[in-house]
């Protein structure tokens, strides 16, 4: 099996394993036949913009699982997983550009955003891995025991607040920017986000990992990928310490 198949089961360990989304510009009854075979059930297919197709699938066995990474690996689609109903070892916000005149491209609120939730972040020792994601930044927190679902968005939310407060107080408009935190116990069945390891389905370009140093390369962005893996977890502790000194900033 492909090694970078099992860095990505490894990090999204507690998501939903029988359960994705695919985004794909494959469509036609012989591929939703391949889909729905072996027992996989279709939920849905949907076309989206520019041909965009989305396909909800359900009843995954391991090794249909382990096949559609290696497809969403060697970019033949891109993979969005669910997360666990009731607890989580990883946490996402996710930061994307919604100025509606240009909604691909990058814009400075988003970046000052991505910066200041970062600082926020490692504030509290929480170190994020942070990945492009076309318009905007995923950034991730991967802990080492899994939270349950209500900490984890009671504390992203108000990570998020402090975030546009901070942009309105030097005065740019929040309001050009999508932020999204994950999971959210109401939309948790509903709510995918895409792995690391693909290409945008719009923009073509790959998921980079976001450094100090700027974009990684594609190489790059897999060996820190795996690095953050071995050395960058947090521990639990150190999120319910952080937790508790938000909920008291914040009342």
């Amino acid at each position: 099996m492909d090694t970078r198949v099992e860095l990505l089961k490894r990090f999204y360990n507690t998501m939903n394993p029988r359960m994705l989304k695919l985004e794909a510009e494959i469509y036609g009854f012989n591929f939703l036949d391949a889909l729905a075979a072996n027992d996989i059930t279709l939920e849905y297919g949907q076309l989206s913009e520019k041909l965009i197709q989305k396909y909800k699938l359900l009843n995954l066995t391991e090794q249909h699982l382990n096949q559609f990474l290696q497809g969403h690996i060697n970019k033949e689609y891109n993979v969005c997983q669910y997360f666990n109903q009731i607890a989580n070892n990883i946490f996402c916000f996710n930061l994307d550009n919604n100025y509606k005149v240009n909604n691909t491209a990058l814009i400075p609120e988003t970046t000052l955003a991505l910066k200041t939730l970062k600082q926020y972040l490692e504030e509290y020792a929480l170190t994020p891995l942070v990945i492009a994601s076309g318009r905007g930044y995923h950034t991730w927190c991967r802990l080492d025991t899994p939270v349950d679902n209500n900490q984890l968005f009671n504390f992203s939310i108000r990570i998020a607040a402090k975030v546009m407060a901070s942009l309105h107080e030097q005065g740019y408009n929040y309001n050009k920017i999508k932020f999204s935190v994950y999971p959210n116990p109401r939309v948790v069945t509903r709510g995918s986000l895409r792995l690391f390891g693909s290409k945008h389905i719009k923009t073509k370009e790959f998921s980079y990992v976001y450094s100090s140093h700027g974009l990684l390369d594609e190489t790059s962005s897999w060996k820190y990928f795996e690095k953050y893996l071995t050395s960058k977890i947090i521990a639990k502790d150190q999120f319910l310490q952080a937790h508790t000194a938000v909920l008291q900033e914040i009342q």
